[in-house]
């Protein structure tokens, strides 16, 4: 059999063909499905490890900012190693950083975990589509391929949320890494038999690493920045300092993409509907983690959901954005990306606002659900065409960078939406919570409560909790509690209305940024959904 995959890809009979694409695919899933499944085990870690909001946020955005700041120069290296070496090593990391994680006993060992997990992520991810470009030659198959692999990823953000409350119902949120685990590895076990070796490595010119070192710490500064300034001010001299090298560190970047002979992302691929591609790409994620991250803490702290109501509540979500990703794909074959990723942003705008509305007022779990689904349809009619956009634009051989640009645009948007929004819930939180206590004459207490905010020690969810306490200090106890959740109800407020408007704003992009019909891009791929050949 090895024998066999060592030929040209070519030689593959249909059944080899599609187990190496079942494992590619597979290994995008993997990547971004952890992208969001560890957003609902945010309040049993919260509990169980004594974090604060800030430690969770490292917990999303330690694997989302890794993701991000290594994913282009491990798609360069791969195109001269070999993308499946290169794709092999990373699924190894990602399941040593998921025993890590599984493992931890300390929030800093969870955070540490998280992101060594991204560093797999960042290997193994690029090489899919490229590897997939090469087992599928015939433009036909290709198409249909290329198709699967976006839908992947779109399901991968959808069920992430489900598939992590059903493991936490099941067991713990530790689960979430064990599986992580048993997947990584039966499918590094697939791709060693059955994906090919690289037939056609690029090794022209030499790695941007002055482009890698500068723009990595440009992200990196800046998340840590906005994060910390969260609990230390963003008067503090650190805090001033990080932003300060940041700065520098984008402007340095951009010298040095300018004069660079093989920059990490060529000028040539960089144009008005690659660019809005990817504005759009970074507003949709922005906006996803309003729902994944903060919405899901809420319903665990302060609703008191179980692991599996909370599966049940994005349930709807998830399958509203698979269905509507594969609609997308028949939309943008036929009319091009402009209308769906235009009509997908202002959904997924809707949909963010009715959640809004439901969860604020402490709605069902139908009355959270039917508008979760809502932007599910949202998210799934306006990812596709950004993707399929940026496929169109760049030229077919390379198609690995353009996935790379691509998902390090989604995982930015992730890391950026979390900081920020979390920055804009904590202030709000804040001086919400400041308010309430003053009325209720219990002022005396903030200092305590907002501390164990920070810490991640405050009574969480359900009643006995607050019961226990209750014993201890008297009924002052429940007075401030929901003082808390209120104020953390507000701060959720806010950030879901930002999102909603910012996504509303990346709509109007692709009104007037995408063209207006489908022979103005070179090719559009064909994601209708069609069945793989030999399936």
């Amino acid at each position: 059999m090895s024998k066999t995959l060592e030929h040209s890809p070519v030689s593959l009979s249909s059944t080899q063909r599609n187990i190496a694409l079942m494992a590619l695919c597979g290994v995008l899933f993997l990547t971004f499905l952890d992208t969001t499944i560890a957003s609902v085990a945010l309040g049993n870690i919260q509990s169980d490890l004594h974090a604060g909001v800030s430690d969770l946020q490292w917990v999303v955005s330690g694997y989302s900012l890794v993701f991000a700041s290594l994913m282009l120069m491990a798609g360069a290296i791969a195109d001269r190693v070999g993308r499946r070496n290169v794709l092999l090593i990373g699924v190894v990391i990602f399941c040593v950083g998921s025993v890590l994680a599984a493992a931890a006993t300390s929030i800093a060992m969870l955070i540490a975990g998280r992101a060594v997990m991204g560093l797999g992520a960042a290997a193994s991810e690029p090489g899919t589509l490229a590897m997939i470009r090469q087992i599928y030659r015939e433009p036909g198959p290709r198409a249909r391929a290329i198709g699967l692999w976006v839908a992947t990823a779109g399901a991968a953000l959808a069920l992430g949320p489900v598939v992590g409350g059903l493991l936490i119902a099941a067991a713990d949120w530790r689960a979430i890494f064990w599986f992580n685990l048993a997947l990584g590895a039966l499918l590094l076990v697939i791709a060693l038999v059955y994906v090919p070796k690289d037939s056609n490595l690029l090794a022209k010119g030499g790695l941007d690493l002055g482009g890698f070192v500068f723009g990595a710490a440009f992200l990196a500064c800046g998340a840590f920045a906005i994060i910390d300034g969260e609990t230390a001010g963003y008067d503090s001299t650190g805090v001033i300092t990080l932003f300060v090298i940041s700065g520098l560190a984008l402007l340095v970047f951009l010298l040095v993409e300018r004069a660079a002979k093989v920059p990490m992302i060529p000028r040539t691929h960089l144009g008005r509907v690659v660019n809005s591609s990817l504005l759009v790409n970074f507003a949709m994620y922005f906006g996803v983690f309003s729902i994944f991250f903060f919405t899901a803490l809420y319903l665990q702290e302060v609703l008191a959901y179980s692991g599996g109501r909370i599966a049940a509540t994005f349930a709807p979500m998830a399958i509203t954005l698979i269905i509507s990703s594969i609609v997308s794909g028949r939309w943008v074959a036929r009319v091009g990306p402009r209308t769906p990723m235009a009509v997908g942003c202002a959904v997924a705008a809707i949909g963010i606002a009715l959640t809004d509305v439901a969860v604020v007022r402490g709605g069902s779990t139908v009355e959270i659900a039917v508008p979760l689904g809502v932007a599910g349809v949202g998210f799934g009619l306006g990812i596709v065409p950004t993707t399929t956009a940026v496929l169109s634009a760049v030229p077919a051989d390379h198609a690995g960078v353009a996935a790379s640009m691509v998902n390090t645009a989604r995982q930015i948007g992730a890391v950026v939406g979390v900081a920020v929004l979390g920055s804009m819930v904590i202030s709000t939180m804040t001086s919400d919570l400041t308010t309430r206590m003053n009325k209720l004459g219990v002022g005396d207490y903030r200092s305590i409560v907002l501390n164990a905010l920070y810490t991640g020690r405050v009574p969480s969810g359900g009643s006995g909790t607050v019961s226990q306490y209750q014993h201890s200090y008297g009924s002052i106890v429940t007075t401030v509690v929901n003082a808390a959740y209120g104020a953390f109800r507000s701060g959720l407020e806010v950030s879901l209305v930002i999102a909603a408007v910012v996504i509303a704003v990346a709509a109007i992009i692709a009104l007037f940024a995408q063209p207006s019909r489908q022979e103005d891009l070179e090719t559009v791929p064909d994601l209708a959904g069609a069945p793989l050949e030999g399936c």
